[in-house]
């Protein structure tokens, strides 16, 4: 297995990881999907959107796999009035990632980033090492500090 960008900076950042790798499936549930091959309860298992606000631009949101963003709670976190999925052919361009290897680590630009308060109830959670069919599970507080993220309510329920 190669490292990718994002465990190279957790790496240089000093930051204890561990990972889990898992067949990588192209469907529509690519977090659910990673969630079951690596036996992660898909509560921790994160997955990584990026939406465009109207007044903030790009923006990146961390939630559960198993849970789908809320995108007026988005807007109100961001400080924003309206928010939208970016199309996904734009992924590559603005994170240098695709899609079902998004990670909050190592985008191409700083981008405003939010994680769904729940991360902060487990001790770990799971989110994409940067490429398809790589779980990173590390601390959601060393994960918050390091990728700066805010931590808000953000999924429907």
């Amino acid at each position: 297995m190669n490292k990718t960008n994002a465990m190279r900076l957790l790496d240089a950042a000093g930051i204890p990881y561990s990972y889990a790798e898992y067949e990588f499936d192209d469907t529509d549930l690519i977090g659910m999907h990673a969630a079951a091959e690596t036996g992660m309860d898909p509560d921790r298992a994160f997955k990584t959107l990026v939406a465009r606000g109207d007044k903030k631009g790009i923006l990146v949101f961390c939630i559960p796999v198993s849970c789908t963003l809320d995108l007026k709670k988005a807007a109100q976190a961001a400080g924003d009035k309206k928010v939208e999925m970016i199309r996904m052919k734009e992924l590559l361009g603005l994170t240098g990632y695709i899609r079902g290897g998004c990670s909050p680590i190592g985008m191409k630009k700083k981008y405003p980033t939010f994680i769904d308060e729940t991360a902060g109830l487990y001790d770990e959670i799971g989110i994409s090492a940067g490429a398809r069919g790589l779980q990173l599970i590390l601390s959601p507080e060393q994960l918050m500090e390091y990728a700066d993220m805010t931590p808000a309510d953000l999924v429907e329920y």
